[in-house]
């Protein structure tokens, strides 16, 4: 401890004033995390954690650079295999992509009544959304404010939250009501230590999120269907409405799986334009003509149509038929897929769990003429639980292929281009490759002139 110190009594006044713009640059970088990555922390030593850090940032923008959004489709190599399995490149994507746009996190009948709420985690937030007592939808960080327990869980009714390590309790909407044993305790400002809200918004059936506040927004009110649906969708919204995207259905079922892939790979199988369909769903493909592929490019969204079997090929010989006359399947950057066939709409919603892992929430909704028809509607599941499996045995192959040294980029096929629109549309990474370029010219620039001085 004693050489420590003497170390850094010994420091020169160029190197502290390194060390505090470095200082300032990791706390832009980190967007207000209180901590780096822990293995760039393992180290006692001032200068060698500033190199690493200033070395993971460096790394992460060169892998940034290592794809380029403006060459078209027709001569574009794929993002390299870093990105779907570097944590620092993970890490950046939680921060610029995850908690800046919005978020599907959850269907509007999980609040319907008043005092509903439900929880969940996207990347390290942990959220609470509820429906307060005046009717009210509101989010927040589900997190006390005393020692940062996890206040709820799961989702059903309640009146209040009550922190079940110490008891403090939050009204619905988000005021601190109750501070266990905090008598004599000087300068607490409990007033001031409510639930930290979160901004959501509600579209036809679905529930969004978004983490980066709004610094123009004095108070968190759910945000009007038009505007969300002009930031979320784009010009979009229209294509899905006409396809019945908000439309009144009943929901039937929520499944979960957690696969052994980066969350970019299942988003690129959905987006291959039917690619994989022949070889890998010789079920699904009986009920779809794929001559009929389309594929439809928006701002954030790309919308895949493709004809059904119908009466015909989609028919089986008892008449059952789930996927109708004409498919649609609407990808929404990031991470959420619409897919609305026949009387069925199902939702994929893709959360990041690490680089090699992510958790994939399916939701089904059905047409309320059909929701009491238990046979038909344990067949779809069925037929669509068999299509999820073999995707997931897909998804696993290519996340261990990307870890083999013998594979770096790829090539896209021209019925791939909304894979292509889904990896060039990032410009929350093409910010980060400026603001990481610039870390690293900054870092360069103040050891030349720490050596200089």
């Amino acid at each position: 401890m004693m050489t420590m110190l003497a170390t850094i009594k010994s420091t020169t006044t160029g190197y502290l004033k390194l060390h505090l713009k470095f200082s300032v640059s990791v706390s832009q970088f980190v967007r207000g995390r209180r901590r780096i990555h822990q293995t760039l922390l393992c180290t006692r030593d001032p200068i060698s954690s500033s190199s690493r850090v200033f070395a993971a940032a460096s790394n992460t923008s060169n892998l940034v650079e290592e794809f380029d959004p403006e060459i078209p489709v027709e001569r574009a190599l794929t993002p390299p295999s870093s990105w779907y399995t570097d944590h620092q490149f993970h890490r950046c994507e939680l921060d610029r992509v995850f908690y800046g746009g919005w978020q599907v996190i959850g269907y509007s009948d999980q609040i319907k009544a008043n005092r509903d709420f439900f929880t969940g985690r996207l990347g390290e937030v942990e959220f609470v959304v509820c429906r307060d007592d005046e009717g009210k939808i509101r989010a927040f960080h589900n997190v006390c404010s005393h020692h940062a327990s996890i206040l709820a869980s799961g989702s059903g009714r309640k009146s209040c939250f009550v922190c079940p390590y110490h008891g403090w309790t939050y009204s619905l909407n988000g005021s601190l009501v109750k501070a266990t044993r905090m008598t004599g305790i000087e300068n607490s400002a409990l007033n001031e230590m409510g639930l930290k809200p979160l901004r959501v918004a509600v579209w036809g059936p679905f529930v969004l999120l978004k983490v980066t506040q709004d610094k123009s927004k004095k108070k968190e009110d759910v945000e009007s269907d038009g505007l969300v649906a002009s930031e979320w969708l784009g010009s979009s919204v229209g294509r899905l409405s006409e396809g019945g995207v908000d439309s009144t259905f009943s929901f039937i079922c929520r499944r979960e799986y957690t696969i052994d892939c980066n969350w970019k790979v299942f988003c690129d199988n959905y987006l291959d334009g039917g690619y994989h369909v022949p070889y890998a769903h010789k079920g699904l493909m009986s009920g779809l003509d794929l001559e009929t592929y389309s594929t439809t490019l928006f701002e954030r969204v790309s919308i895949q149509e493709c004809g059904g079997g119908g009466s015909k090929a989609g028919e089986e010989e008892d008449g059952f038929d789930r996927l109708g006359s004409q498919a649609l399947y609407a990808f929404v950057y990031p991470n959420f897929m619409i897919n609305r066939y026949g009387p069925w709409m199902d939702t994929n919603l893709v959360i990041p769990l690490g680089p090699r892992k992510c958790k994939v929430v399916f939701d089904y909704f059905l047409d309320p003429s059909l929701k009491d028809d238990e046979a038909f509607i344990r067949r779809s599941l069925e037929e669509s639980k068999r299509v999820q499996m073999e995707d997931v045995v897909l998804c696993e192959n290519v996340q261990r292929g990307l870890e083999s040294p013998a594979y770096d980029k790829g090539r896209y096929a021209l019925v791939e281009k909304a894979m292509h629109h889904f990896h060039s549309y990032d410009k929350s990474l093409q910010q980060l490759q400026g603001f990481l370029s610039g870390l690293v010219a900054e870092e360069k620039l103040e050891k030349l002139e720490f050596r200089d001085g």
